[in-house]
């Protein structure tokens, strides 16, 4: 009789299937988090340089505008009692209608100041608002949305899902970084933010953003283009809180009206300065300053010490805001030049948005405006790969925040240019500290880095070398937040100010984040400049 001996395997059916199972997970882990490493448009890469024929018709530009309320609907969110009234969300004392029934509290959280911050209702609508421009060839449309950020990819998808047949070169895309709106970058949303982050509140950005930006583009007209850049004193409208005391004091405007007439079509206003009037204790969402300041522009603000409004739409494009620019603990005027509003509170967001929008008005209709005769358009966009460190690194190369990583530590992001006539606009994905586009970047003793100044010089400089009015958009394609010149970082003993560190770093891709992007927008103004 001839026995046959059973292999390993066949007698230990259990383990075995227990192995290919593990080893069929662990498969399966590796590619799902290899998806996410690589995120959803890993080879998307731009490098335009468009600029059209050079002798184009003097005179009129085309322009069309187009805005979407993007408030969410609570009724697809979990309606919540805050108990303790504080305004933050507390699980062990709050209650909830859980309307979807998985046992979890699904809410809508606001963006900044925590991530417990549970919006209870509405207080004015944010907005996607788009403004398409069109000559010698070219099509641009540039969108500003009431978000405190969004990131690359998700831009992305709002270009891919364009009609073709509208005609569009570029899409240029900016936030106004508001702290009282959702959530859309899985950071403030809930105790564990990436797990209560609401994926639907983007997708309806990304559709009516879609919607707005085809609105705009089918109904482009003739314009003429008058521009003025009016400089603020900061008293009353904004501080920078981290020092050096670097701020770009320029409000650049653009006013779009019907050939030979007043009527407005469209006021571009780009100043900088952080959406965040309300504080942190606010539980109402509410686009904050720029609600009043869109609405005094359009409008007009009543007296006293008010001023006539321009009509047409109103577009606030967010400028330098590193630094870091903002108006809490700031006095703000009232407009009866006594009240002085210095805590966060709506009274406060109106007096700022309305202040402006006085400015905005005056400065075009002032002395100092100017005719464009030439507006032809010209485009530059770049992808660039910038290196990460920092609290941040280990999500992005999870894919769990900015889904694409790449070898070397690097992740993707974008630069455009345009310009518009005589008007140049630098878009920058992130909150630039001013030192690096206006100068003045130090090097003190006790800082990180033992070297000098690395971006230098100031970007204005090349901004400036062919354009009569230069700006940047800040937050603009992506958010990779505050972008610090290296020989200013200072998170290690000793320190460069009064013996302690300063806010800043924690929200920074890191110390290199800043050279890349001086270096890749001096190259791409270089290539604009070379060719206007």
């Amino acid at each position: 009789m001839i026995s046959k001996r059973r292999s390993f395997f066949r007698r230990h059916k259990f383990f075995t299937a227990l192995l290919v199972l593990s080893g069929g997970m662990c498969v399966v882990v590796v590619c799902v988090l290899y998806a996410l490493r690589r995120g959803p448009y890993h080879d998307y890469e731009l490098d335009l340089l468009i600029t059209g024929p050079a002798d184009a018709a003097p005179g009129l530009i085309e322009v069309g505008v187009a805005k979407r309320d993007i408030t969410p609907d609570f009724n697809a969110y979990d309606a919540w009692t805050d108990v303790d009234g504080n305004n933050r969300y507390d699980a062990d004392v709050d209650t909830f209608e859980d309307r979807n029934g998985n046992g979890r509290f699904d809410g809508i959280w606001l963006a900044g100041f925590g991530n417990t911050r549970a919006a209870k209702g509405v207080h004015d609508a944010p907005w996607v608002r788009a403004m398409a421009l069109r000559n010698n060839g070219i099509t641009v449309v540039l969108v500003t949305i009431d978000s405190i950020g969004i990131f690359h990819n998700d831009y992305i998808t709002i270009r891919k899902s364009l009609d073709p047949a509208f005609g569009i070169d570029h899409v240029l895309f900016s936030a106004t970084h508001n702290h009282e709106v959702p959530d859309t970058m899985k950071i403030w949303s809930g105790p564990i933010p990436i797990w209560g982050y609401q994926p639907q509140y983007m997708k309806r950005i990304q559709r009516l953003a879609k919607e707005a930006i085809e609105e705009a583009a089918a109904a482009l007209e003739p314009a003429e283009m008058y521009c003025a850049q009016v400089e603020i004193d900061p008293r009353g409208f904004v501080r920078d809180s981290r020092k050096p005391v670097v701020m770009d004091p320029r409000m650049s405007l653009l006013r779009f009206v019907r050939p030979g007439t007043d009527d407005t079509i469209a006021t571009f206003v780009n100043w900088g300065n952080h959406a965040e009037t309300l504080d942190s204790d606010n539980p109402l969402i509410t686009s904050d300053f720029p609600h009043y300041l869109r609405e005094g522009v359009e409008q007009g603000v009543p007296a006293p010490n008010g001023v006539e409004g321009l009509g047409g739409m109103c577009l606030y494009f967010q400028g330098q805001v590193g630094g870091l620019m903002t108006q809490l603990h700031l006095a703000v005027p009232g407009r009866d030049g006594k009240t002085l509003y210095k805590e966060g509170s709506f009274e406060k967001a109106q007096a700022l948005g309305e202040n402006l929008a006085i400015v905005a008005c005056k400065a075009l209709r002032g002395k100092g405006t100017w005719k464009c005769d030439h507006p032809r358009l010209a485009l530059a966009a770049k992808t660039i790969k910038a290196k990460v460190q920092g609290q941040f690194k280990i999500p992005m190369m999870l894919g769990l925040i900015h889904a694409g990583y790449y070898w070397g530590g690097r992740v993707k992001t974008e630069i455009n240019v345009l310009r518009v006539g005589d008007v140049l606009m630098l878009s920058l994905p992130c909150e630039i500290y001013p030192e690096i586009v206006e100068g003045g970047i130090v090097a003190l003793e006790g800082r990180d880095f033992p070297i000098d100044p690395v971006e230098v010089p100031p970007l204005r400089e090349s901004m400036e070398e062919k354009a009569r009015m230069a700006l940047v958009i800040g937050l603009a394609n992506d958010e990779i937040g505050y972008v610090i010149p290296k020989s200013q970082w200072d998170v290690e003993a000793p320190f460069i100010y009064d013996g302690k560190d300063q806010y800043g770093e924690e929200n920074s891709g890191g110390p290199d984040v800043g050279p890349t992007i001086h270096r890749e927008s001096l190259a791409l103004l270089k290539r604009v400049n070379e060719t206007w």
